[in-house]
């Protein structure tokens, strides 16, 4: 409502402006009770010029109705009474008005929007207060729309010149064959008497001399009128290239930029729609002109006057091709793009759209479009017009899609359903790069025709950089390359140059957008995880933001060299925290029960400060996609004296035989969830129902964990229950041993309060083999 909001504080002749777009045709009272929903339809979407349209404009006629009759029921009181009726009223009025003719309706409420942002704009130049309270992309929206307008207006007037051009040397024409007639006549009386001669030559003469004085004046004069109109063709083409440059170089990039960030994770690009309607309204403007420029050479031909407008002319036509094929190749672009991370021999999918297909009715005949997979050193070559041969690094199933016209929407697309990379060519590899840091791009080709013919264009467009694997292992590398590629690269950049290094609070916004996007969570990483990840980076031991802000990290730290002391790299170690917690621990993230980046000094000194069995959650620094639990409790060893204990880290195969949530809720030592929260407050909710009772006479067995040196019989199930208290099988405390492995005698726990699994996991997979025999075989003879 910004825009009706900053009208209303017009003053003096703005202010009578504004008022002066309103009456019977619409009514202001209209405009003031829906401006809300009148600035929120797309009214630039829908092309006037278009009778196809008409249905779009239908709905927004309708809406409009429903929108005033929704508005007028809802009023109450005794002015609402009045206000009630007069909506409905204006309601009828303006079905009445526009239901034949809803088009009209469009380009009204359209010129009245318009004319509110010039008069808004124009305030705001002047220093009105009403400058400050606009956006700035309302602003270059408006922008945009007044320049398209002041090119109707420029296309209208030089429609109208080259009217007036045409008339007048159609004139001229008749008025030359006028002055051919009379030299006939004159050179027809050499053949008569004298005396008749002498009585017609000096009339003829004189009407001679009449016409050609008047054809000489009227040469000059429409040689003038060629001059002013190609003058204006220039300035139509200058504000054409202008607005062009503005649509294709700004907005359009930024789609794509804004497509590329998608494929990290960010925002969503946004829809075409807008663009398109962009680019058809400069198709159709290109068009205009293009037509009015050859139709005035044709002009030129029928009349050849001496002078400098057969140059300009060239020129103009030369200028309005370059436009019209820079404006086609431009918007010939991939909708979807293919996965960056292709893995051979499975199936994939992409989308091109030509955003001006519509408007140059190429669908009239459907071109196709072909795909190639080609290296980067192929698109260096490409990009260089130099000839590649058709050269490709691979072959792709699949790769011929015709484009197809939807009606509904107006688009013009090949959807590649079907595409599968059967084979990849591999070309030499530099230094330490890896197969995969070896980037390739799809390239997609076409060619068609407009204006019967008139003009052919050859098309190109390459996708994001893709990195080809042969194997899901080679995956969390290639991840790497494209996030890499995606954060940083700069635009128009040669293929696929990026920066060896980049700063560190670049870095951390590229991985906090994967990592929120990845573990599809609204909690993202805080200052303090990401100074974490930062003294992992760099083996710093600085808690203060500052310090990292101007530290930069190259591309050999993040994902070549390993971490001082293992064997992963940092990204390795980062994107093994994603996977583990997209996949098993996303609700516990998202509650907030998981501080998870903190290392093991600092779990320590929170934990020291804390009551005995208060625990946290931390991922492990020594393990790829390992998240340990570490507690507080008594020294079993030493009476009186606290330390802190840290669980080996589980993994995503742990958390596939049990859930983190049941693993808590198994050990009765752990009681709160750091800070001071109850752990069945904190994960109760996740916690596995109790099992059925015993159904055919069978007992189902259960897995739980234990911690043998914390394990504790609890007294009073009653008093402290959950829900594994009361399962089918029973909390087992200290095993009875069933000969199925040897009794554990020694303590589990190192000196250092870090326990190992290792005999432990041992006895689950015992208990795992167990439960996958058959019954019979497990439990022969003991059957009733």
């Amino acid at each position: 409502m910004a825009v009706w909001i900053q009208a209303q504080q017009l003053q003096g002749d703005a202010l009578h402006q504004m008022q002066s777009l309103y009456g019977q045709h619409f009514p202001i009272e209209v405009r003031h009770y829906l401006s809300q929903w009148l600035e929120g339809q797309l009214w630039d979407v829908i092309d006037l010029e278009n009778p196809q349209e008409e249905f779009k404009a239908k709905r927004l006629l309708d809406s409009l109705i429903q929108e005033l009759q929704t508005k007028a029921e809802h009023q109450v009181g005794e002015d609402g009474f009045l206000l009630k009726i007069k909506l409905g009223h204006y309601a009828s009025q303006l079905k009445s008005t526009y239901d034949r003719c809803p088009l009209e309706l469009v380009r009204c409420i359209k010129h009245i929007l318009y004319t509110e942002q010039r008069l808004v704009r124009e305030a705001s130049n002047s220093s009105s207060p009403v400058g400050g309270m606009m956006d700035s992309m309302s602003q270059k929206y408006q922008q945009i729309n007044q320049a398209f307008e002041e090119l109707r207006l420029l296309t209208q007037d030089t429609e109208n010149d080259l009217r007036k051009l045409q008339h007048n040397q159609e004139y001229f024409i008749i008025q030359y064959q006028e002055s051919l007639r009379i030299q006939a006549q004159l050179t027809s009386l050499a053949t008569l008497p004298p005396a008749d001669r002498q009585l017609r030559e000096p009339t003829l003469l004189s009407k001679r001399a009449t016409v050609e004085a008047w054809l000489t004046r009227e040469a000059n004069t429409l040689q003038k009128y060629r001059l002013d109109l190609a003058e204006k063709h220039q300035k139509s083409l200058q504000l054409l290239r202008k607005q062009q440059t503005i649509i294709l170089d700004d907005e359009l990039i930024h789609w794509k930029r804004r497509q590329q960030l998608a494929g990290n994770g960010g925002p969503p690009e946004g829809g075409l729609d807008i663009l398109q309607s962009w680019c058809e309204k400069l198709a159709e403007t290109i068009w205009q002109n293009r037509q009015q420029i050859r139709r005035a050479e044709h002009l030129r031909q029928q009349l050849p006057i001496p002078g400098p407008i057969e140059e300009l002319l060239n020129d103009l036509n030369s200028t309005i091709t370059d436009i019209i094929s820079a404006l086609v190749t431009s918007t010939f672009i991939i909708e979807k793009q293919p996965p960056q991370v292709l893995k051979t021999q499975t199936k994939f999918v992409a989308t091109v759209r030509l955003l001006v297909g519509g408007k140059l009715n190429v669908h009239m005949n459907p071109p196709q479009v072909k795909a190639t997979i080609i290296s980067e050193q192929q698109a260096k070559a490409l990009l260089k017009n130099e000839n590649t041969r058709n050269d490709s690094s691979g072959e792709i199933l699949n790769n011929n899609c015709v484009m197809e016209y939807h009606q509904a929407t107006g688009t013009l697309s090949a959807n590649f359903r079907n595409m599968s990379l059967k084979r990849i060519k591999r070309s030499d590899r530099r230094g330490a790069e890896s197969v995969t840091e070896e980037k390739f791009t799809i390239l997609f080709e076409s060619q068609f025709s407009v204006g019967g013919n008139e003009l052919v264009f050859q098309v190109k467009t390459l996708s994001l950089p893709v990195v080809v694997i042969v194997h899901g292992s080679q995956d969390n590398n290639a991840t790497a390359t494209v996030l890499w590629d995606n954060a940083f690269a700069e635009p128009g950049r040669v293929p696929f140059i990026v920066p060896e290094k980049v700063l560190w609070p670049q870095l951390c916004e590229a991985l906090n957008m994967k990592y929120k996007a990845e573990v599809q969570s609204n909690r993202g990483l805080s200052e303090e995880n990401l100074v974490f990840l930062a003294q992992k980076a760099f083996s710093s031991a600085s808690i203060n933001p500052d310090d990292y802000r101007g530290m930069t990290m190259t591309w050999s730290q993040f994902n070549r060299e390993s971490l001082p002391g293992r064997n992963f790299t940092f990204w390795q170690w980062f994107d093994g925290v994603m996977e583990l917690t997209k996949k098993h621990l996303k609700p516990h993230w998202n509650d907030g029960a998981i501080l998870g980046f903190v290392n093991k000094q600092q779990a320590q000194d929170m934990l020291m400060s804390k009551p005995n069995g208060t625990f946290l959650l931390r991922f492990s620094d020594s393990e790829i996609g390992g998240i340990t639990i570490a507690w507080v409790a008594e020294n079993p060893n030493k009476p009186g004296e606290r330390m802190v204990w840290n669980l080996m880290p589980y993994t995503a195969k742990d958390f596939s035989i049990r859930s983190l949530a049941d693993r808590i809720s198994d050990l009765n030592h752990l009681l709160f969830l750091y800070p001071d929260r109850p752990k069945d407050e904190v994960f109760s909710k996740y916690y596995t129902p109790p099992l059925s009772k015993a159904v055919d006479g069978y007992v189902k067995p259960q897995i739980k964990q234990v911690v043998p040196e914390f394990t504790t019989t609890n007294p009073d199930p009653a008093a402290n229950p959950t829900y594994m208290d009361h399962g089918a099988s029973p909390v087992v405390s200290h095993p009875p041993n069933y000969g199925i492995y040897p009794p554990m005698s020694d303590s589990m726990l190192d000196a250092d309060g870090d326990f190992d699994l290792d005999d432990t996991m041992d006895v689950a997979r015992h208990v795992e083999e167990l439960l996958r025999r058959p019954m019979e075989s497990q439990w022969s003879g003991q059957q009733s």
